[in-house]
């Protein structure tokens, strides 16, 4: 019992610390430390530089290039304007008449052709201000707006989403971006369908309230609004052009993932290395190279737009090394808290909750994204601790990667989004909202319902869907 509330004091300290602001850069180490000096281990430091660094080198190793060239692309569709001009390509063609589901659709276009959620955050938000203000819909409801379009479906559920929850699982099952397509597209109909009639009966009930855009904001932030929303971006590409990028992305990687790379049928003696390392790295290679080919699109048809190329590509390699750190030292972590005592009872307890691996996964995943407070940091220290088992258990029961994979990925996207969760605090702050303001519509569309989404997949997986 003590060696569990070791991990758990350790797990708790990280949520409380991490939510006041600090860095888990430094929180992880020190903490990881911590619990196994409790744990009656005298050399932390032995532990530091053999366990938690591989687990940082690891995770690096595998997902660097995919947060570096992401952020490269993100940061490219923004300085470009084509991500803003998607956003208002969306909102002129529905009308501020469906304000709330312009937004949606204008950030999950966006994440599922590979724009990182933060840049599309801060790209759809004036688009958002905009359309909210002309609907006199409460501002408070942006947020919870932005964090289903970008934060649910688009995410974890929707196939072949190059977003870097979705490409987790891949080296640890053999599996690729488009896995469990069937499952994968009821977990994001429930999401978007139940998200977007939730938000659209809280500004109903709303406007009977007679609240409006402005309600709620302190003159400071209608000062704000007044100054922020006409800040719109001039010379902004055209709906065609700014769309294009993100069809190479969904195109090409649907092509080398399913076509190019499986139909190769000497790439083992191209590359030296044996077939199950092949089949767990094809996915990777495939959203690699389609992400190097639509940087280099959006360069071309954006080349005056830029400005200087090099600024934007600095920027955005700059971008991406504090989320890859963070969350390689979350795994770090992880890997620390899984060699102790304490975590192996915890292992068991939930593995023994069920003899059904999808089942058990999901418990584990779901539980430690919601206590580090990222989707990516615990899906990486579940599967990376209990991803063997979890293949073991699917073999005895006949459950296919696929199914792992896609399950695996939507329970990472629930309790992930609780108050402390970075990307949420991030929105809010972006937006000059508060947890009390816009807090409970953000956890009803990204942790309620993609739970609930979670459970009917699961159910549906029991009967060989795939």
């Amino acid at each position: 019992m003590v060696d569990v509330l070791i991990v758990l004091i350790s797990l708790l300290l990280l949520i409380f610390l991490a939510y006041r602001g600090l860095s888990v850069l430094y929180l992880a180490p020190l903490l990881a430390g911590f619990a196994v000096i409790l744990s009656g281990e005298l050399m932390a430091l032995s532990v530091y530089t053999e366990v938690f660094m591989s687990g940082v080198s690891g995770f690096l190793k595998s997902f660097f290039p995919l947060f570096l060239l992401g952020a490269l692309f993100g940061q490219i569709m923004q300085d470009s304007g084509s991500a803003q001009a998607i956003a208002l390509g969306i909102q002129k063609k529905i009308g501020s008449r469906f304000a709330i589901l312009s937004v949606v659709l204008s950030c999950a276009l966006l994440t599922y052709g590979g724009v990182s959620l933060f840049v599309v955050a801060f790209a759809v938000l004036p688009v958002a201000c905009s359309v909210f203000r002309v609907a006199d819909i409460p501002k408070k409801l942006i947020p919870a707006s932005l964090a289903l379009g970008s934060f649910t479906f688009t995410m974890t559920a929707l196939p072949g989403t190059p977003q870097i929850q979705n490409s987790i699982p891949m080296p640890y099952y053999g599996t690729d971006l488009f896995a469990a397509p069937t499952l994968g597209f009821i977990a994001a109909f429930i999401m978007l369908v139940f998200g977007y009639l939730w938000l659209s009966f809280r500004a109903s009930r709303m406007k009977k309230q007679k609240q409006n855009y402005l309600s709620d904001l302190n003159s400071e932030e209608i000062t704000f609004e007044k100054s922020f929303i006409e800040n719109e971006k001039q010379n902004l590409p055209s709906f065609k052009m700014a769309i294009i990028p993100i069809l190479v992305v969904l195109g090409l990687n649907f092509y080398l993932g399913q076509i190019y790379f499986p139909g190769l049928t000497d790439l083992q003696q191209m590359t030296g290395l044996g077939e199950a390392v092949i089949k767990k790295s094809m996915g990777l290679w495939s959203l690699i190279l389609t992400l190097l080919v639509a940087i280099l699109v959006t360069i071309l048809l954006n080349i005056k737009r830029l400005g200087s190329v090099a600024k934007t590509l600095n920027k955005g390699a700059n971008g991406s090394l504090l989320p890859v750190l963070n969350t390689a030292s979350e795994v770090g972590y992880g890997s620390v808290i899984a060699t102790l005592a304490g975590f192996t009872i915890i292992r068991e307890a939930l593995l023994g909750i069920s003899d059904n691996p999808v089942i058990a996964q999901s418990l584990s995943v779901g539980t430690l994204a919601g206590i580090t407070g990222s989707a990516s940091g615990g899906l990486s220290i579940a599967l990376g601790a209990l991803s063997q088992e979890f293949i073991r258990l699917a073999e005895l029961a006949q459950i296919s990667p696929e199914v792992l994979h896609r399950t695996a990925v939507i329970a990472s996207g629930g309790l992930d989004s609780l108050p402390h969760n970075g990307a949420v605090i991030t929105l809010l702050a972006i937006s000059r909202l508060t947890h009390k303001q816009s807090y409970v519509d953000i956890g009803v569309v990204t942790v309620l319902i993609p739970t609930m989404a979670l459970a009917v997949i699961i159910f549906i997986s029991q009967f060989g869907v795939v």
